[in-house]
């Protein structure tokens, strides 16, 4: 399965981030392998509609699920429109998450967790 961390940095033992459309990038990890590599989130800086915006970034590179710490009301309806298995974290790294995701230990998301934020806030 490919899973999605929101990260801060791009790395895989540093603390992810709770953000999800505006996190600086997204860590595709290989539940299997535990191969990973960290792409650049291009709605980082967006004007308007990041969650969007980066849930189609996810679409386009294969994600099936994907961690972060919050989910705004579009990005969550986007991820539930194209199938992506939302997860909340509320701390550790992309690796300590992996290990909790694969054991089970991490919540579903079955809504929005946070609320909207437009106009390039960060």
């Amino acid at each position: 399965m490919k899973l999605v961390v929101s990260s801060q940095d791009g790395k895989f033992d540093t603390p992810f981030s709770a953000r999800f459309g505006r996190c600086d990038y997204f860590l595709f990890i290989d539940t299997e392998t535990r191969e990973w590599e960290a792409k650049p989130n291009p709605a980082a800086a967006a004007r308007g509609g990041a969650g969007p915006q980066a849930v189609q970034f996810l679409v386009n590179n294969g994600a099936e699920a994907v961690v972060s710490g919050r989910y705004g009301p579009n990005a969550y309806s986007a991820l539930e429109a194209a199938g992506i298995d939302a997860y909340i974290a509320n701390e550790g790294t992309s690796e300590e998450i992996l290990d909790k995701f694969l054991a089970g230990e991490l919540e579903q998301a079955g809504s929005a967790s946070g609320p909207g934020l437009h106009g390039g806030s960060r």
